[in-house]
């Protein structure tokens, strides 16, 4: 690069940083998408879904390649959205059970589960997210922000919904994990008591859920369109059950298939792209584009299920979401906000849920440090894409689920990640430089390296106030 194109460089950067720095007022708009895997969009590899609105919002903005769910699974990365805090400190480290299941793992530290057939005690969660905890809404309200939250909540039952926690508009948030039907009126084939989607009324017979979410999101900038407004979008989609508008899973049908071949699955994918364009479109006829921090991410990695007939494929990344890989953790995230940030740029730092609540009160010149907050301000890697983040990134599951995920916590150090089984299983560690498919596992051969991240890990841990799982 010569003189005269660095410099240019570097005044348009100063330009776009000076810019974030006036104080304007700015509204924000954070896409929580359920399940989407790091593969299923375009710009980061997917080949068979189409993506056309998420194309263009990457190159209105800075795609992260290596950005991270705080959990593998949703509640937990919920959590640590809304208060900026790690699930092992919140002690909400795996999902919620809804009250329809009828059962709970929720309880008090110090009360555990018990399985038969497996060697340790494991901690009950938290089952709720507490209304002591300051929610990104909370913090957004003082600030004069209307508030709303569309879609999945998850984080506990009546009492503890949205509306409780600084929304001032709930539209469909309550303690289901998925929704009953993507169809309206969004009820389950057979009827269960309190298996339904209570904050949100039936409107059209066979409306398409992600849609319906959509309007709402239009509905709300259109009526606050004078004011400032903090949304939280989190579609139901693409989590189970999988299903798609009849015409678009048609349309897949008759497509070649890739890497990933699910035709309902990518017609799913193809709705949330949709809204995810009527929204931007609707931004912009408004003329508040320029004015809405825009955050697109997801709650945890790709769900695959069944290998003989998958769900999505994650792939290069390896298995999926609930497990310790980066299939199951490393998920899309874009930020776009033009005439601020930069467009089309690639951003290799490694960034995480937490990371949100500190860049927004940044961005609105707070000081982020402060509250416990354990996310970092991106606003510097946001602004200038030449910065370069250095940090330790944890995750703690300390829990027995499906056949095979056993009690696990993972730190990822630099380029190195490893991941320690509480069982006495030998660790793991791969270099995610050279080694993204973690194909390679070099616990054996880097054991210094090993020791130094097992050392972190125990720290933060201890730190954290961790609840650890423990021999029976």
């Amino acid at each position: 690069m010569n003189k005269i194109v660095l410099i240019a460089t570097l005044l348009i950067f100063h330009a776009f940083s000076s810019f974030a720095q006036d104080g304007k007022d700015f509204n924000v708009l954070i896409i929580h998408v359920d399940d989407l895997g790091w593969a299923d969009i375009e710009p980061l590899g997917s080949d068979f879904y189409e993506t056309p609105h998420i194309n263009t919002l990457a190159s209105e903005g800075i795609l992260f390649t290596n950005s991270y769910a705080a959990a593998a699974i949703c509640s937990p990365t919920r959590a640590a959205m809304l208060t900026g805090k790690y699930p092992a400190r919140l002690g909400i480290t795996d999902w919620i059970r809804a009250k329809f299941q009828g059962v709970t793992t929720s309880g008090l530290p110090g009360d555990y589960e018990v399985f038969e057939d497996k060697p340790l005690k494991t901690p009950k969660i938290q089952g709720f997210l507490p209304l002591e905890e300051v929610t990104i809404a909370e913090r957004m309200k003082s600030k004069g922000y209307a508030t709303m939250h569309v879609g999945k909540w998850h984080l506990g039952e009546e009492g503890f919904y949205p509306e409780d926690q600084g929304f001032d508009v709930n539209v469909g948030g309550n303690d289901l994990g998925q929704p009953p039907s993507y169809f309206d009126p969004y009820l389950p084939e057979k009827p269960r008591e309190f298996y339904e989607i209570t904050t949100l009324k039936p409107r059209k017979k066979g409306e398409f859920l992600t849609d319906r979410e959509g309007d709402e999101v239009v509905s709300f900038m259109n009526l606050k369109k004078d004011e400032k407004f903090f949304i939280h979008w989190a579609p139901y989609a693409v989590h189970t059950p999988i299903m798609g508008k009849p015409e678009l899973v048609e349309k897949y049908k008759q497509k070649d298939p890739g890497n990933q071949r699910n035709p309902t699955y990518a017609a799913l994918v193809e709705s949330v792209d949709q809204n995810v364009g009527k929204v931007i479109h609707e931004l912009e006829r408004l003329g508040l584009r320029d004015q809405t921090l825009v955050i697109f991410t997801s709650d945890n990695g790709g769900l695959i299920g069944n290998y003989e007939n998958p769900i999505t494929n994650n792939f290069p990344l390896k298995s999926q979401k609930g497990y310790p890989y980066e299939g199951g953790i490393r998920i899309p995230t874009i930020v776009s906000w033009p005439g601020t940030l930069p467009e089309g740029i690639i951003n290799e730092n490694p960034i995480i849920t937490m990371d949100w609540i500190p860049t927004i009160l940044d961005f609105m010149g707070d000081n982020p440090v402060q509250d416990c907050l354990e996310g970092i301000s991106l606003k510097e890697t946001l602004t200038n894409p030449q910065s370069k983040l250095e940090r330790d990134l944890f995750w703690h599951f300390p829990h027995y689920r499906l056949n095979d995920i056993v009690p696990y916590a993972i730190v990822r150090s630099g380029g190195y990640k490893l991941i320690h089984y509480f069982d006495g299983s030998e660790g793991e560690l791969y270099n995610l430089n050279y080694d993204m498919e973690e194909k390679v596992n070099v616990i054996s051969t880097r054991k210094a390296i090993a020791e130094e991240l097992q050392n972190k890990l125990e720290h933060w841990l201890e730190e954290t106030g961790a609840r650890l799982p423990v021999e029976k």
